[in-house]
């Protein structure tokens, strides 16, 4: 009896130590990859606040390190793209993050984002217009 209890509370800690693995599994840096090349474009540091929505800035540009969203509107124009927060808003939903935003910096152009966790090392970000039918999925990579 005493063997069953304890495999059924490891369970339990099991699960529950997955499970804030997984939210805090998209907490760090990840690698973006240009669309056209297929090279390494940014580095962008994920974080959570303590209310549980994640964010995202630019912390690294492979290419043109010194670049400005100059297509920006409001405060993010003509300033520098890295230290750019470019997501924000994304919370928890189910194995998902929903209901954030991302700035595209080369066009300056604000969409709905979702993201999610594929594996250990692979986010699937995904930039949409709507119903998420029009829009762009990229794969980022952990760093």
């Amino acid at each position: 009896m005493k063997a069953m209890w304890k495999n059924a509370a490891l369970v339990l800690l099991a699960t529950l130590v997955s499970g804030s693995a997984l939210a805090a599994g998209v907490v760090g840096t990840w690698k973006t990859i240009d669309d056209e090349t297929k090279q390494p474009k940014a580095l962008v540091q994920i974080s959570e606040s303590a209310g549980g929505e994640l964010s995202g800035k630019i912390i690294k540009l492979f290419n043109k390190p010194e670049a400005v969203c100059d297509k920006c509107e409001g405060a993010n124009k003509d300033k520098p793209v890295v230290g750019m927060n470019i997501l924000w808003g994304l919370k928890k939903d189910g194995n998902s993050w929903t209901g954030g935003k991302i700035l595209d910096p080369k066009s300056g152009k604000v969409y709905s984002a979702k993201m999610k966790l594929e594996g250990d090392n692979k986010l699937e970000v995904r930039g949409f217009i709507g119903m998420a039918l029009l829009g762009r999925t990229q794969v980022w990579e952990r760093n």
